[in-house]
């Protein structure tokens, strides 16, 4: 077929070429868009090597070959997903490194970072502040202890902190405007995050004997839909799972919870958590999601 061109007239034998793109343009094309952006660290380290929660036992270790097996096995679902992962090295000496979500609160472009309650994680703070500081973040350090988004968790516009175990009340004295502290009360539940799990539109997942019936209150009184897990499957920590848009990630044996989710109109996925809940931790506390 000719090409077209002037007023109705027909081509002289030489067809239209579009200009080459720029490195640039091409550039733009391949950038692609990620539905979230997440922190992880490999378990090449990981083991239970000391107790500072009630599930931790050093005399019923984790199966390293199994951890690296389930740990892989999150990060490709997770990918599987949409989801860019960054991945922050690991270090020999600190084997709970890989619980990522514990490194700190992301603030828009600020890195709230942890000071941890136990000496045992305290040597993380200074490689999770090397890789934030390098990725362009600012750094913000507390005087009073605080495990991050372990206890301190997006939900719509405002973010619900929980103390009482790792992180103290003191801590969160800079973001009382949009922030809403509540006690946690059972030490199986020591971090927020694995009793509660902000969904979309305010909806959440929550085992309730977790908390004081005041925090209990504050989060009920924030609105969205509560879907409570069972206290079998909140202590295989259903709870702490990770949210891509309707997309929640959970440890698997929790079936309850999952059809719970499929009737409010999410699509759950499980994976297999044995060895990380073993040291008190699962899917949630393996990541940091990076955007908020």
């Amino acid at each position: 077929m000719s090409c077209c061109g002037g007023k109705g007239g027909v081509s002289r034998g030489r067809s239209r070429r579009l200009k080459p793109k720029t490195a640039k343009d091409m550039k733009a094309l391949m950038v692609k868009e990620y539905r979230a952006h997440i922190l992880m660290c490999r378990p090449k380290y990981y083991g239970i090597n000391y107790s500072i929660n009630p599930w931790m036992d050093v005399a019923n270790g984790a199966d390293h070959k199994k951890a690296i097996e389930q740990w892989n096995s999150l990060e490709a679902k997770i990918k599987e997903l949409d989801a860019k992962i960054s991945h922050i090295p690991p270090r020999e000496e600190l084997p709970d490194m890989v619980f990522t979500a514990n490194a700190g609160l992301i603030v828009k472009d600020t890195f709230v970072l942890s000071r941890f309650f136990y000496e045992e994680r305290q040597g993380e703070e200074q490689w999770f502040e090397e890789w934030f500081s390098d990725n362009g973040y600012t750094i913000l350090k507390f005087d009073h202890r605080f495990e991050g988004a372990g206890d301190a968790l997006y939900i719509g516009n405002d973010l619900i902190v929980g103390h009482g175990f790792r992180s103290s009340l003191e801590a969160y004295t800079d973001f009382l405007e949009f922030a809403h502290p509540v006690k946690l009360v059972d030490p199986h539940f020591y971090h927020l995050d694995t009793c509660f799990c902000p969904l979309q539109d305010n909806d959440y997942l929550i085992w309730p004997g977790a908390f004081d019936e005041a925090g209990l209150q504050t989060i009920r009184g924030l609105g969205g839909e509560e879907i409570t897990a069972i206290e079998s499957e909140a202590k295989q920590f259903a709870c702490n799972a990770v949210v891509i848009e309707k997309d929640v990630i959970l440890p698997s044996g929790c079936p309850d919870l999952m059809q719970k989710l499929q009737e409010a109109g999410y699509t759950p996925h499980d994976v297999e958590m044995s060895e990380f809940i073993k040291s008190g931790g699962a899917c949630k506390c393996l990541t940091l999601a990076l955007t908020t």
